[in-house]
């Protein structure tokens, strides 16, 4: 029996695959919003975008990021770091997320 025990960046990243853009129907992470998970102690940074800076839902993400990330073990802190450079495009997602939208 293979036991995988995942760094605290992979279940980071695990846990924001829960958080879905609601325009899209694609969780952040596939869609490549998730720019950089950085962790110190119990507190982790989240630098991400969104698919637009008009974004409506900008606040609801921030909250979804917020709440995905209270039941990974050892992390009691979460700021998330909303930035618009590089600007998001359809070429960040992961292929999955191209063929769940048709872009393949």
């Amino acid at each position: 029996m293979s036991t995988e025990i995942m760094s605290a960046d992979e279940m980071v990243r695990e846990a924001l695959r829960e958080v879905i853009d609601p325009e899209i129907g694609v969780n952040i992470v596939d869609l490549g919003m998730v720019y950089e998970v950085e962790i110190e102690g119990e507190s982790v940074k989240i630098t991400m975008t969104l698919t637009t800076p008009a974004c409506p839902l900008s606040e609801y993400i921030d909250a979804a990021v917020k709440e995905a990330l209270e039941p990974v073990p050892g992390i009691t802190d979460v700021d998330v770091n909303l930035v618009w450079t590089p600007p998001w495009t359809p070429a960040m997602m992961s292929e999955d997320a191209k063929l769940e939208l048709g872009f393949w």
